[in-house]
């Protein structure tokens, strides 16, 4: 058998083999093309095959065979703990003698796949929230089980002035990169809502170290989206951070205000209502509105930072999508950033 390294492949000749019908062992009619930022995804009638661009960025690292492996792994075992019937194993991509590349094929693996059971997308908050026929009910068992789950994981060694540092260090590098952006933020603006999530640190200290305090930083999911959430009586979460830690360190209120701010974004600003209802019924913890404001200010910065930065890529997808995007997560942010300091307890 020829050694993996020493066989030439191209993503574009990877890609073009996982579009054709005949590269997967199970006969399938058509494939499904999906580009994300860092993946590609191949839908068929019944699963879905992930693949791992070849990148390195500062927050991961995809570059060699052996990472990709290591995080298509790392992917299966942290999804299962939300997911456990959806993540089903890490599959070979192959190329025999032939040239013939193939899913699980009989040649040396040249790449890995996360393989997964295909979602009906139909089923996805996002979906359910475009079409408007969510109920209150399915948000309270998303809740539930997004409980359970924080509640089992361990705490997250980490010092009080570490979250605040941390959180500090996130801020500023959100309004340095903001900042870059001159010809499409309002950058009056920018310097505002970052200058209020500062005092929040300085003015709301003990808030943070309480948390701390109380055990609330574990391993969350991470990225917590509408188009990760299936709502199902039994509901299902997918798609979480897998390739860098630090990122699924969480207070599990930022998170959840994560997703009401997705949610709100979305057309749905009353989903936030019902989740964090929800979480304080079902774990004793009230994290108080300045906080869930607080953390839903910062996450709209980070999210528009995200926006702004796929203008940077060699052919951007949908250019005319992200300066927009990012204005109004900025706008969101403002909002939120004016209740979370306003005399007066503003409400969620």
């Amino acid at each position: 058998m020829v050694p993996a390294a020493d066989i030439p492949a191209s993503l574009a000749e990877k890609v073009a083999a996982l579009r054709r019908p005949a590269s997967y062992p199970k006969p399938t009619r058509e494939v499904t093309t999906v580009e994300t930022h860092m993946s590609w995804v191949f839908l068929t009638e019944c699963f879905a095959y992930k693949l791992k661009k070849p990148v390195r960025l500062a927050f991961l690292d995809f570059s060699t065979l052996a990472l990709r492996k290591y995080f298509c792994d790392e992917e299966i075992r942290l999804n299962r703990r939300l997911a456990p019937e959806v993540y089903l194993d890490v599959v070979p991509l192959t190329l025999d003698a032939a040239g013939t590349i193939a899913v699980s094929g009989t040649g040396s693996p040249i790449d890995w796949l996360v393989k997964m059971r295909r979602l009906p997308a139909d089923h996805m908050l996002d979906a359910a929230i475009r079409r408007g026929d969510y109920s209150k009910r399915d948000i309270e068992r998303l809740v539930d089980r997004l409980a359970a789950f924080y509640r089992s994981a361990q705490p997250v060694a980490l010092t009080p002035m570490q979250y605040r540092d941390r959180l500090r260090a996130d801020i500023t590098a959100n309004l340095a990169e903001l900042k870059k952006f001159a010809e499409i933020l309002p950058q009056e603006e920018v310097e505002r809502v970052h200058a209020r999530q500062l005092a929040f640190l300085r003015e709301h200290a003990a808030t943070l170290e309480r948390r701390v305090g109380e055990g609330r930083i574990v391993e969350a999911h991470g990225d917590l989206r509408p188009e990760h959430v299936l709502l199902d009586p039994d509901p299902q979460v997918i798609d979480c951070l897998e390739f860098n830690p630090d990122f699924r360190t969480l207070d599990p209120v930022d998170e959840l205000a994560f997703l009401a701010l997705e949610c709100e974004m979305q057309g749905a600003p009353g989903i936030g209502c019902i989740v964090f209802e929800r979480y304080k019924q079902v774990t004793g913890d009230d994290p108080g509105s300045r906080l869930i404001n607080f953390y839903k200010s910062y996450r709209a910065c980070l999210r528009a930072k995200i926006a702004l930065w796929h203008l940077r890529d060699p052919e951007p997808r949908k250019p005319a999508t992200w300066p927009s995007l990012a204005k109004r997560y900025l706008t969101l942010s403002g909002t939120c950033a004016a209740a979370f300091l306003a005399p007066d307890e503003a409400t969620h």
